[in-house]
């Protein structure tokens, strides 16, 4: 469980908050992850988005746990789980935290589910571990050039600024609730999906010592996600394409993705945009629901 001073400030109504520590022999190179759980049923992992935590589903959740074990990771060092300093943010490092809570929680016939980041993860995971994935649904895979800056002038502005030599660690510490605000707003259709205590939240969890080295890291790393697209071929489990009508990709990589994945069901979300999770959980919940 997160400490007192590190608790978050949202609780999912069923679920609980767990820890899964580091595995020995690793020189101090792997952190405590954390993880939600809730409901029963056949297991269901979410994986987040870049500069989220598992609090990103908090209106999914309760809208699956009845047909599903659900497992909300936070991602390493994002969210509430540990922060290594030095430890790497690439797409192998974060698929290891992945790969870690199925293999030590020995969770079999899961359903992957990702959302943006989170998605790719979902892909390279089950490329990794055929044997554990039921089926993966992927919405709004962030495996493109541009990403998050294609989002507004201000998203440009901040990612530029934060990957700048000299300068980038000072810009990474810095984030005023109006540019977060803004910055997420701009991967929404319907801005009013962004809440205010989901914002106090992600900023309370961007205080944390050592969080803008860690999330400057992620945007050096995030050409890793472009280039994991070369594993989305070896993935075996049935897969489901989901974007919104407005996300950030271009019709262009999106067809890319059809093209690795030519078995792949494929869902366009009339109006959403990159966080869909947040503006129509409910077509994910019903497109899990129907399958469960």
């Amino acid at each position: 469980m997160p400490n007192h001073e590190s608790r978050p400030t949202i609780h999912i109504p069923g679920t609980t908050s767990h820890t899964l520590a580091p595995r020995a022999g690793r020189d101090g190179r792997e952190g405590t992850l954390r993880y939600l759980k809730a409901g029963s049923g056949a297991p269901l992992v979410l994986l987040h988005t870049v500069r989220t935590q598992a609090e990103h589903f908090r209106l999914l959740i309760p809208s699956i746990a009845e047909q599903y074990t659900v497992y909300a990771l936070d991602l390493p060092g994002m969210g509430y789980s540990e922060i290594v300093p030095g430890a790497s943010y690439d797409e192998p490092a974060m698929r290891a935290g992945v790969v870690r809570l199925l293999t030590e929680l020995d969770i079999h016939d899961v359903t992957l589910v990702g959302e943006s980041m989170g998605a790719v993860l979902a892909l390279t995971t089950a490329a990794d571990l055929p044997e554990r994935v039921r089926r993966v649904v992927a919405v709004n895979t962030y495996d493109f050039r541009g990403g998050i800056a294609r989002s507004s002038l201000l998203a440009r502005v901040v990612v530029s600024g934060v990957l700048t030599p000299g300068v980038g660690p000072v810009i990474a510490g810095v984030e005023p609730k109006p540019a977060l605000r803004k910055i997420l707003q701009g991967g929404l259709g319907d801005k009013s999906a962004l809440r205010e205590d989901y914002v106090d939240e992600l900023l309370k969890v961007g205080g944390r010592t050592g969080y803008p080295a860690v999330a400057r890291a992620v945007y050096q790393n995030l050409p890793s996600l472009i280039a994991a697209r070369s594993r989305y071929p070896e993935v075996k489990a049935p897969v489901h394409l989901v974007y919104g009508e407005k996300d950030w990709s271009r019709p262009s990589d999106r067809e890319a993705d059809r093209r690795l994945l030519p078995a792949a069901d494929f869902t366009q979300v009339p109006k959403a945009g990159h966080f869909i999770a947040l503006e129509r959980p409910d077509v994910l919940a019903d497109l899990l629901n129907a399958v469960a």
